[in-house]
């Protein structure tokens, strides 16, 4: 795993900082995506379990779970009026996230004001998972 390469470095270096991209989808699932799901699942795991094994160096691993967002991959699905229309109507803010409203969540990961935060999964998500 990458993570595994890179924390050497920062196990030499006494700290550092890993955020992986996990997904509402660590939390729930919605036919047809079984694997993407099961694999977020295991994202969301691997996070806790190396935020629990690289603590001792100073090392603090946190994810990101972005809601549905506006990305490429997601084009089939946020250009699907019927779809779209069920992200809109579930989500309290009303509409799919912008990449960039991941930015906030990263910066705070990255930065010292996270250096006691370890093993969390902060969901970007509009409150779509409060309200489903």
């Amino acid at each position: 795993l990458v993570t595994q390469q890179v924390a050497r470095g920062m196990i030499a270096r006494k700290s550092g900082k890993v955020i992986n991209i996990c997904s509402l989808m660590c939390e729930l699932a919605r036919p047809t995506v079984t694997a993407y799901t099961a694999a977020k699942g295991g994202v969301k795991m691997l996070t806790k379990a190396m935020a629990v094994e690289l603590a001792k160096h100073n090392i603090q691993v946190n994810g990101l779970g972005p809601g549905y967002v506006t990305t490429e991959m997601n084009r089939p699905l946020f250009t699907d009026e019927k779809f779209d229309a069920w992200v809109r109507g579930r989500t309290p803010a009303g509409r799919w996230a912008d990449p960039d409203d991941l930015v906030g969540a990263a910066v705070f990961f990255a930065s010292k004001a996270s250096d006691f935060v370890n093993g969390q999964i902060l969901y970007v998500d509009g409150g779509i998972l409060d309200a489903l």
